[in-house]
This record gives C-alpha cells, sequence and structure tokens, in this order.
C-alpha cells in the first residue's frame, strides 16, 4: 500500500521574489521646454486673378496647379478694341499738333503787325488764347494715348505674386469685365507659407517676452499622427487679443515650405521651442509615480527598490527634470515599477 506524497511547500516568501526591472542613471542635460498646439496652414497671400478691361477672353496660358512667377503671363483678352483707341488717339494728337503749329505761325504773324500797329491788340489776345487751347488739347490726347496703352497692357493677364494656379474659373470665348467677383483663376503663394495656432494664455509669460525681444522661436510641424515631421520654421508674432471664447490666444509661423510640404489650409501638430533649460537632473517620464503624498521614483539601493520623494520641474516628452530629490548618477527604475513596493528585492534587466 502506499501513499500519494504532498508537494513540499515552499518557505520562500512572495514578498522577498525578486522582481525584475530596467533602470537607468540619472543624467544633467539641457532639457528643451516646447508648447503643444494644432495648427492650420494659411497660404502666405492670396489673390484671386481679375480681369483690367472688359473684352472676350483670347487665350489661357497657365496649367492648373502650376507654379506661376510674378509677372508671368496667365491670359490674353482680345486687344483690338484697345488697339484702335490707340490709333484714334495718335490720329487726335497729330491733328492737334498741326492745328497748334499753325496756330503759333499766326500768333507770330499777329505780334509783327501789332508792333507796327497794323492789327487790334484784341485779335491778338484771341490768338494767344487759340493757342493755349490747342496745348492744352495736347495733353489731353496724349492722356488719350496713355489710357490706350495701358488698356492695351491690361489686355494680357500677367500673376501679382509668385506661387501656384488653382483651378481655371472661366473657359476662353466668355466675355469677362472688370466688374466680375469671380476672376478667371486664384493664386496662392506657397513660399513661404504660414501656420497659425492657439496657444493657452497661461503660456504667453513664456512666448511674449522672447518675441518681443526680437528672437525667433523654432516651430516644428507635424502631421496629423504627430510622427513625421513635414517643416521647420519659426514664430513671427502673437495676435493683439485673447480669445475669450478658449482662453487662447493665436501664434503665426511663417515655413520656407521650398519642398512644398505644406499645403493650404491643412491641419498640422505644432511643436513650438520656447526655452532650453540648461543643466537639469533629467529622468525618464516614466520612473516618475504619483502617490497621496506626491510625486516619487523608486531607487535601486543594495538590490532593493527604495521609494525616494522628488520635486519635478518640468516634463518634455518622455523626459522629466527633477527640482529636488535626485542626484546625477543614481539608478532610478523605469520599468516594472507597478509590482514594486517600499523595500521589494530587484533583479536589475540588461
Amino acid at each position: 500500500m502506499w501513499t500519494q506524497q504532498l508537494p513540499a511547500r515552499s518557505e520562500e516568501d512572495p514578498a522577498r521574489a525578486e522582481v525584475p526591472v530596467s533602470v537607468k542613471a540619472v543624467s544633467r542635460t539641457d532639457l528643451p521646454v516646447r508648447l503643444g498646439a494644432l495648427g492650420s496652414v494659411t497660404a502666405f497671400n492670396t489673390v484671386t486673378v481679375r480681369p483690367r478691361v472688359d473684352g472676350q477672353l483670347m487665350r489661357v496660358l497657365f496649367r492648373e496647379g502650376q507654379f506661376v512667377r510674378n509677372g508671368e503671363v496667365l491670359a490674353e483678352i482680345d486687344p483690338r478694341p484697345f488697339q484702335v483707341q490707340l490709333e484714334q488717339a495718335q490720329g487726335q494728337l497729330a491733328r492737334d499738333r498741326a492745328l497748334l503749329a499753325n496756330a503759333r505761325v499766326d500768333l507770330a504773324r499777329y505780334e509783327a503787325l501789332l508792333s507796327e500797329d497794323s492789327i487790334a491788340r484784341q485779335n491778338v489776345d484771341a490768338q494767344r488764347s487759340t493757342v493755349a487751347q490747342l496745348e492744352a488739347a495736347l495733353q489731353v490726347d496724349q492722356a488719350a494715348i496713355d489710357t490706350a496703352n495701358l488698356n492695351l497692357a491690361y489686355s494680357r493677364v500677367t500673376a501679382p505674386i509668385n506661387g501656384r494656379v488653382g483651378l481655371r474659373l472661366v473657359d476662353p470665348g466668355n466675355v469677362v469685365s472688370a466688374s466680375t467677383t469671380a476672376g478667371i483663376v486664384v493664386i496662392t503663394q506657397i513660399e513661404p507659407i504660414a501656420v497659425v495656432f492657439a496657444l493657452p494664455e497661461d503660456t504667453l509669460r513664456l512666448v511674449l517676452p522672447r518675441i518681443r525681444a526680437g528672437a525667433k522661436l523654432p516651430v516644428e510641424a507635424f502631421d496629423r499622427s504627430g510622427e513625421t515631421r513635414l517643416a521647420e520654421g519659426f514664430a513671427v508674432t502673437v495676435d493683439n487679443q485673447i480669445d475669450q471664447s478658449t482662453g487662447t490666444v493665436r501664434v503665426k509661423a511663417v515655413f520656407d515650405n521650398r519642398d512644398h510640404a505644406l499645403f493650404p489650409e491643412q491641419f498640422v501638430n505644432i511643436q513650438l521651442l520656447v526655452d532650453t533649460r540648461r543643466d537639469q537632473l533629467v529622468v525618464p517620464a516614466a520612473a516618475v509615480q504619483l502617490g497621496p503624498e506626491g510625486a516619487f521614483v523608486y531607487v535601486v539601493q543594495d538590490g532593493k527598490a527604495v521609494v525616494r520623494r522628488v520635486t519635478v520641474g518640468s516634463t518634455e516628452a518622455d523626459q522629466a527634470a527633477i527640482a529636488e530629490g535626485l542626484g546625477a548618477g543614481e539608478p532610478v527604475i523605469v520599468d516594472g515599477v507597478d509590482r514594486l513596493r517600499e523595500g521589494s528585492v530587484v533583479e536589475v534587466r540588461p
């Protein structure tokens, strides 16, 4: 007859079981202070290209989505009516010049006769008035020529800024007018480009003094996920009032955008660098725990986890600056803290 033997009861205290943890030494480094926000990309300049004269649209010389330069011809309006006006004004000028030349000859003849007392002074004065009228008529004719030349130039619609053209708003063959509101096309300037984002009003104490001092605060733009950096720029100005409904203030940043990574009306995540705090004691943010008495970390001493009360100065991304409670080089536990308590035996993993 045999009896079943029960397994021996372990005499090991569960509280004394080694807890595997990962540690990292407290380091001393410079800690950047960044502010995060959601921003909207805004074209630096947006221009609706409208005709400045009335006429039939003969040709459109741009492709939709094309990048154009300032002064580049975008479209042509029928120039023939303005050419006719120019020729008419030039003919009127030539006619009035001939009349003026004849009037001046008559005035010289009248003045000679007046010196011999062979003509009435009234006739001489009348002739002088005629010469003055014709001289004024020449100025009017020259103004008509300048107007015709200006209208002729306006028949060639040019780009007023550098930028990307949008979709065509009118087709060739249509009669366009200077009073139209739709225009021919819209040009948006994307080099450089701006991003407008909102910051809490409490952060003005950090941002405003730096901008007033002329500092260019670095700004980074990320995609919606916040993982891919799209562009780097700098903040240029702060709005002149706080939005009372949200308690925020708008800030404008400028980006070169030479690679066209930013697109107008795009939403981006913004990281604004407002300061860099020098020579800070830094630990991974995962090491800092919160308890009833405040923040604390676990420090490895003699193979055990020891609770250390700390004062956290600031937190940036995955790093936390420690103002009080730790010294440089001390090993703090960053992984496995959920299984620890004061005096737990730990096994430091690589």
